[in-house]
């Protein structure tokens, strides 16, 4: 693995940091004192990031994308962490399972999401399974050439700002070694449709802007058109994508943690008491020592992931050491970096209360820290066929 960026990297690095700061930050105080991003808003920041060139430019050329390889794009995700994800997530970066979309869906979902044209989200959660996607109780039935869904999910990331929706549905049962398992296939469903709702979900104390929603299906019915990929295959579907929103919380959580740092280490410098400056003092130094030594084991944990993906490398567990880490240290980080700051961390004057709200909710959503100590131990164990 190469160590160092190349100089295309550093271009790409600098110019989404200098985005983020100057088209995301100065309207962070609002939106977090409000919770809402305007649409205008919000449609602006989208307009400048295609302008940009920058709009799924995780995807490939042949559709649209800048056509950035993992390790580029974790770098791009790592920047974007920075900055409100209630405004970055207009920086426009649709899902990489909609690269399953096959014939006709590329021109009316996969192509349109990849121009800025339409935003999606992923509805996987429900109410009572949590991270068992196997044990989802919203189902699909088939009713001649269609299909109709009924249930409830709940979590969903952005579906109040989202043209259409990735929907995944147990459509059967099989017969596993482990016992009865549903078959799980994925539908995609346009706003508007009938039978499907989209309701404003709980507030949160993580990421105000950034809104999860309630999504429930009452007889919502969809042609065979909708399934994208094949019917019963959505756990495959799931299992081959899903891996990249790991490492995007691994890279944001970097990001928002080295804002944090770079905020604490010249009030460090500068704040005196008892006539000198805070950081010469070892409770602080040393404070700053583990702060800059955590953020960099997770930087590289977390980009040493996305060099494996492209070297096609087996990258499930590196990828769930990263989200475990980082998202574990980020919490470490803003708590020290408030505690610097002493009670001005605490004000809205400073970012850092937000930041440490933030962190809280990156332990849990895709895939808790249990979930991934859990992938991790099974990696090392089945070689032992324990």
């Amino acid at each position: 693995m190469n160590f160092g960026l190349t100089e295309e990297q550093e271009m790409i690095v600098k110019t989404v940091r200098d985005f983020v700061e100057t088209e995301i930050y100065p309207h962070e105080a609002e939106v977090e004192k409000t919770g809402i991003v305007p649409r205008e808003l919000g449609q602006e920041i989208a307009r400048k990031c295609v302008d940009l060139g920058f709009y799924a430019c995780g995807f490939p050329e042949e559709v649209g994308g800048a056509g950035l390889d993992h390790l580029t794009f974790t770098l791009v995700e790592r920047e974007l962490g920075r900055g409100s994800m209630g405004l970055t997530v207009f920086f426009g970066r649709p899902s990489g399972i909609l690269m399953a979309c096959e014939g006709e869906q590329r021109e009316r979902y996969l192509l349109p999401a990849v121009r800025g044209e339409k935003i999606d989200a992923l509805a996987i959660t429900e109410p009572d399974a949590g991270s068992d996607m196997r044990g989802m109780k919203c189902a699909a039935r088939p009713d001649g050439p269609d299909w109709i869904l009924n249930g409830t999910k709940h979590f969903i990331s952005h579906a109040d700002v989202a043209d259409f929706v990735i929907v995944f549905a147990a459509t059967g049962e099989e017969e596993t070694p482990k016992g009865l398992k549903k078959k799980i296939t994925a539908f995609l469903v346009d706003r508007g449709t009938p039978g499907f709702e989209i309701n404003r979900g709980y507030e949160s104390v993580s990421h105000r802007g950034y809104h999860n929603c309630i999504l429930n299906f009452s007889d919502c019915r969809l042609p065979a058109a909708q399934v994208l990929g094949e019917v019963h295959g959505g756990f495959d579907i799931a299992n081959q994508w899903l891996y990249g929103t790991r490492l995007t919380v691994a890279a944001t959580c970097v990001g928002r943690a080295r804002r944090a740092f770079d905020l604490a280490l010249p009030y460090a410098a500068e704040r005196k008491q008892f006539g000198k400056p805070i950081g010469t003092n070892q409770g602080v130094s040393f404070k700053l020592a583990d702060m800059v030594t955590e953020i960099d084991a997770a930087d590289w944990l977390t980009l040493a992931a996305a060099w494996r993906l492209d070297q096609g490398l087996p990258a499930n567990r590196e990828i769930a050491s990263a989200k475990l880490y980082a998202s574990e240290m980020l919490a470490r980080v803003t708590d020290e970096a408030i505690q610097i700051f002493g009670g001005m961390g605490l004000m809205d004057d400073l970012p850092l209360a937000r930041l440490w709200r933030d962190a809280r909710v990156e332990r849990i959503w895709d895939g808790t820290s249990e979930i991934q100590r859990h992938i991790i131990s099974r990696d090392l164990l089945r070689p032992f066929g324990a």
